[in-house]
């Protein structure tokens, strides 16, 4: 992974950092939904996609679940 200098991602005003910030993480849930149903559909088991995520097994099927009625 590519590192930076934090300080090129400053801005002054809030609200222009905060948009960004919120765009960033409704595109950090679409890309881990998309791999979470991947994994699904590749076998992996919910312990599997919880311990790559960094959360328990459960949260990850709480949040995704519902979702996975086809595999």
């Amino acid at each position: 992974m590519t590192s930076f200098d934090l300080e090129h991602l400053r801005t002054t005003d809030p609200a222009t950092g905060l948009r960004a910030v919120g765009a960033l993480h409704r595109l950090a849930e679409r890309v881990e939904a998309v791999h979470v149903a991947e994994a699904r559909a590749a076998g992996w088991s919910w312990e599997q996609i919880g311990d790559a995520l960094g959360v328990t097994r459960q949260s990850v099927h709480a949040k995704y679940g519902k979702r996975d009625s086809g595999v």
